[in-house]
């Protein structure tokens, strides 16, 4: 695989599901690592700091509300003072509510915004200053194909806040180029983590195995395999690869379901 050896990364949303796989695999992969994460989600991650050390890796955990400047600040700050320097940031901190979009606050909803789409953008702003002077980084975040490819009953902060990161990957892509880093994305299909259990049940009694009918692979994905996606695009490898979304859902965008 990959060699992140030399790197600092910061994942944000590093206690549970695709943020703890994939601060596993950079870890795995040699690269010192920032576990992000905030008390509010009701996951720990010493668990995943724990399981990094325990296989030889680095890693320290930070908490901070990626929802607000400060947040995103402290994180950025705690990494590069911790490794002495930022090459990696994946941005992929999210939150997901099931309700009529008729019935939204305005609070629920630019809390939802905040986080989702908000604290990428804070998180990749505050990495550039640590970034373009050495020529090259890695801006990841994690979209979905909600927001991509097709939407989510239910749903409607989510798939905007998500299809939002799109657009902030392509217009920063261009922005930053010419300075050796790069700006990506992985739009997840349905993958098993704890984030996903709601969404999946919502559809319905029958849930996952309506949705799992829809998928050409004939299964959802596992968390791991969407952290080697991650992994590809942060090494050095993808130097040449900016402003793209990689799709990784068993071909369920393009599937009709018959």
């Amino acid at each position: 695989m990959f060699s992140l050896a030399g790197k600092a990364a910061l994942i944000t949303g590093a206690a549970s599901g695709i943020g703890a796989a994939t601060a596993q695999v950079f870890a795995s992969l040699g690269a010192q690592t920032t576990c992000g994460w905030y008390a509010g989600d009701g996951h720990d991650v010493n668990e995943t700091v724990r399981r990094i050390i325990a296989r030889g890796g680095q890693a320290v955990a930070v908490e901070a509300d990626v929802g607000t400047a400060d947040g995103c600040a402290r994180l950025i700050d705690a990494t590069v003072e911790k490794w002495g320097r930022l090459d990696i940031v994946l941005a992929n901190a999210g939150i997901a509510r099931i309700g009529q979009f008729a019935s939204v606050t305005d609070d629920e909803w630019d809390r939802r915004l905040q986080v989702n789409l908000g604290g990428v953008a804070r998180c990749f702003r505050d990495a550039l200053p640590h970034m373009i002077p050495n020529g090259t980084g890695r801006l990841l975040a994690t979209t979905s194909t909600a927001g991509y490819l097709q939407g989510w009953p239910l749903h409607v902060d989510y798939t905007t806040a998500k299809a939002g990161i799109v657009g902030l990957v392509r217009g920063l892509s261009v922005e930053v180029a010419s300075h050796g880093v790069t700006v990506n994305a992985v739009a997840p299909g349905i993958i098993e983590t704890p984030q996903s259990a709601d969404p999946v049940n919502s559809i319905g009694p029958s849930g996952l195995a309506a949705i799992t009918d829809r998928i050409p692979a004939a299964r959802v994905g596992e968390a791991t395999e969407i952290a080697s996606a991650f992994a590809y695009l942060a090494s050095d490898e993808a130097a040449y690869v900016t402003g793209q979304v990689i799709v990784v859902d068993g071909g369920a965008s393009l599937s009709d379901g018959t």
